[in-house]
């Protein structure tokens, strides 16, 4: 089960925070913008503070963050007539921009192998153009699991949240990477043979 399914009772949450936004002008592209730039700042911070990790433990805090800010520009476009082309391009790359803004940090981290990260960075991407071309397939939007955005933002929060809490990094650490490149992986098959199978 992917976190994605949770994001009902999520936008649940927000949607009183949503209105009063919306009542105060701001719009869903200010919010997007934001979520990226936010994510440029945290990721630059983890980065060029190290060696002092500590500044990693703003990414998991960041990562909660991103996901409500992402919620709610969804929810500013959807419910409140704010849908654009501009938004539209703005949302996808921003969130792109985003992952990657907040994975490549951990090249910084000794005990980590900088392949393991650029491949997940890489496949991280490739996972999201996997689930943009299902409706110029003819589909839907996807967004199957195993590891779409937000099951990705529990596991980097994760990664951020034990190396800035100073725990030992022993050589296993590189196998979490791998796996989730693997579930990337497997999560790029799902998008594509779904997307397939809706459009017969």
């Amino acid at each position: 089960m992917s976190v994605y399914a949770l994001k009902p009772k999520f936008q649940n949450l927000l949607r009183p925070l949503v209105q009063r936004l919306a009542s105060a002008g701001v719009n869903a592209n200010q919010v997007t913008i934001t979520a990226a730039l936010g994510s440029i700042l945290v990721g630059a911070a983890a980065a060029l503070g190290a060696p002092d990790y500590r500044l990693f433990l703003l990414i998991p805090v960041w990562l909660f963050l991103r996901m409500a800010l992402n919620a709610i520009d969804g929810m500013l476009a959807r419910e409140f007539g704010q849908k654009s082309a501009l938004g539209a391009y703005l949302n996808e790359l921003g969130d792109v921009i985003s992952d990657i803004a907040l994975v490549l940090p951990f090249l910084a981290i000794a005990a980590f192998n900088p392949a393991d990260i650029w491949v997940f960075a890489l496949v991280a991407v490739i996972v999201e153009c996997a689930g943009l071309i299902g409706s110029l397939a003819g589909a839907t939007r996807r967004y199957d699991g195993p590891l779409g955005k937000s099951d990705r933002a529990v596991a980097v929060g994760a990664f951020g949240l034990w190396t800035g809490l100073g725990l030992p990094l022993a050589s296993w650490a590189d196998w979490l990477w791998r796996a989730l490149v693997l579930l990337s992986v497997v999560t790029i098959c799902k998008r594509v043979g779904n997307g397939v199978a809706q459009t017969r």
